[in-house]
């Protein structure tokens, strides 16, 4: 991060130095402007009144063209000094970014180029769709001859229909999809459909005591939710006595909140990619900011490779030369290392429970077999391999 803030430094200066070139530009034209306009209609008046030109005017009019003159070539000198700070911007990316990223691995842990193209293009597509942007997305697969079924862009469009309206406090879209999908919602133990109801009924309440009948009416929705949600029922009913006094001076002027709104649109995105099999988060945003955090350690860790002349260490297409934390943002599943051979366990090579019940990796497994028979390395049990089970985090 020190590396883009240099870079956001200088870029910061070349700015400063663009506003005010154009401050100083826009206020020396004016001043120029005012001083010919006054110039033309005193040339104007002397034309009408047929009066010969005056010396004094020649001269007004050759201190004119030569202060027109300087504040060009001032204005000018000082465009091209901008020229040497945005030139320190481009100097600074090359002195803090390795220019040579894609040489961090080797071509062979990667699958072929075009494989590469496909995947990455999918994840920009995906990106695209989720961020909103469909016409950007279907420009990209067009001219990327890219192939996307329409079962795959539908949750997308669906998703986005629901939070445009959401953001023009639009809540009829989104609870009717909440009551259609209200048994998966349960399922996953969301508050999303009462969420939305609360909110419709504080819309109604903001409305003022004209509101107040159609609110009481309105309230019949919170039945199914009483159990639940039992205290935040109670808060917007009471709510109601101050209604004709006005919410915004009451206890409960809360109510009234507008991060409401910003709430019911992440609650909608959480729960709806949830129930859609999507990810909060698209996994080009995901995947972009991991490398920003694994691509320094992997660079260093190619410096120390090549000095040391130990090309072979990284080989596999799987696996890093070494652990690189992300954070628990990035934590997404469980995670085991076989305790005996010091490897992550892949669908390749399980983890496999053994009948003492100390767990080790399958490759670990197969290298402790003897004779038919394998000890466990933590306790003295002798036990059939075939006994091991294999265990799903």
């Amino acid at each position: 991060m020190e590396q883009c803030a240099c870079v956001e430094r200088e870029l910061d200066k070349v700015l400063q130095k663009f506003l005010t070139y154009g401050q100083h530009c826009e206020q020396s034209l004016e001043e120029l402007l005012h001083y010919v306009g006054q110039l033309r209609a005193e040339l104007a008046s002397a034309a009408l009144q047929g009066t010969p030109l005056s010396a004094t005017l020649s001269l007004v009019m050759s201190q004119c063209c030569r202060k027109i003159k300087d504040t060009v070539q001032k204005l000018a000198s000082d465009h091209k000094d901008i020229h040497s700070s945005v030139s320190r911007v481009g100097k600074a990316i090359d002195r803090n970014f390795d220019s040579e990223i894609c040489g961090v691995v080797s071509d062979a842990v990667w699958d072929s180029r075009e494989k590469q193209q496909q995947i990455l293009q999918m994840a920009i597509v995906e990106h695209l769709y989720q961020q909103g942007m469909l016409s950007v997305a279907e420009e990209l697969c067009q001219e990327s001859t890219l192939s996307v079924d329409l079962d795959f862009k539908q949750p997308f469009l669906e998703l986005n229909r629901i939070l445009e309206a959401l953001h023009e406090q639009d809540l009829g879209p989104a609870l009717e999809w909440a009551v259609s999908h209200r048994q998966r919602l349960l399922e996953l133990n969301s508050s999303l459909e009462f969420k939305l109801h609360r909110l419709h009924f504080i819309r109604l309440l903001a409305g003022g005591p004209e509101k107040q009948l159609e609110a009481l009416s309105y309230a019949r929705h919170f039945q199914p939710f009483a159990r639940l949600h039992q205290r935040e029922i109670q808060v917007m009913m009471g709510s109601l006595v101050y209604l004709r006094l006005g919410l915004e001076k009451s206890p409960y002027c809360h109510l009234l909140d507008s991060s409401h709104w910003a709430e019911i649109c992440e609650t909608f995105t959480r729960d709806a990619c949830s129930l859609l099999g999507l990810s909060v988060e698209s996994p080009l945003s995901v995947s972009f900011a991991s490398g920003c955090v694994a691509l320094p350690v992997l660079m260093n860790i190619k410096a120390v490779i090549e000095q040391r002349q130990c090309t072979g260490v990284w080989s596999h297409k799987d696996e890093l030369p070494i652990e690189i934390e992300l954070g628990m943002k990035c934590w997404y599943h469980s995670v085991f290392a076989c305790p005996i051979l010091r490897q992550q366990t892949s669908d390749s090579n399980p983890p496999i429970k053994l009948i003492c019940g100390h767990v080790i990796s399958r490759d670990a497994l197969n290298k402790l077999i003897n004779g038919g028979k394998l000890k466990c390395p933590y306790c003295p049990m002798e036990q059939n391999p075939a006994d091991g089970k294999r265990i799903i985090f």
